[in-house]
């Protein structure tokens, strides 16, 4: 049980029936009734399955590939890509709940492979928002992304299409400009400086 927990990051009391804090002899292991031990028996199942699968595909290398409940959890309870879990926290509490969900995620799980932190899982969930006409959410996240990938030309030319959608055609002009200024390539952000300047 002790690589369950470890591998989801929890406590008996994830799945089992008892009190948090309380001696184990207070639970109740034999019920059924948390969902989340429902769960896990499936999950089991399903981890079962897979490995059955993998066991009839000839490997690649010296070994054949297993999987473990951790190869997927790495430490967190659900699965979830970085992007899914700031979605699903921004439209239950707002952006700025969102963001500091970002900030604490960062904080525990930052090199250790449960999330991917590059630029694109914020870029890909301010996108999101501005397809949701979100626009000020949308520049609160190109924003964060900013300050992580400072160097990054494509983010900033993201920040300005922020501002350029929300009628803030001053910061677009700065931004894009500052986007050609970091890659004088960047065709997109030409085009949208001409379209603004005129």
């Amino acid at each position: 049980m002790r690589g369950f927990t470890r591998a989801l990051g929890v406590r008996c009391s994830h799945c089992h029936v008892g009190e948090e804090g309380e001696p184990l002899t207070t639970y109740n292991f034999a019920s059924d009734d948390n969902p989340n031990k429902v769960r896990a028996r499936e999950m089991l199942r399903m981890l079962g399955s897979v490995n059955e699968h993998l066991a009839k595909i000839e490997p690649s290398g010296e070994k054949a590939v297993n999987m473990w409940c951790h190869t997927c959890h790495r430490g967190r309870p659900r699965p979830m890509t970085l992007s899914e879990e700031m979605s699903e926290r921004y439209r239950a509490d707002g952006i700025d709940a969102a963001l500091l969900l970002y900030t604490e995620l960062r904080e525990r799980f930052y090199g250790k492979g449960a999330y991917n932190f590059d630029e694109n899982a914020l870029n890909g969930l301010g996108y999101e928002m501005l397809a949701a006409e979100d626009t000020e959410g949308a520049i609160k996240i190109f924003e964060m992304n900013t300050v992580q990938f400072p160097d990054a030309a494509n983010l900033w030319d993201s920040l300005a299409e922020g501002h350029m959608k929300a009628g803030h055609t001053d910061l677009a002009i700065e931004y894009y400009t500052k986007t050609l200024e970091m890659d004088p390539d960047n065709d997109n952000a030409r085009v949208m400086l001409e379209e603004l300047r005129n």
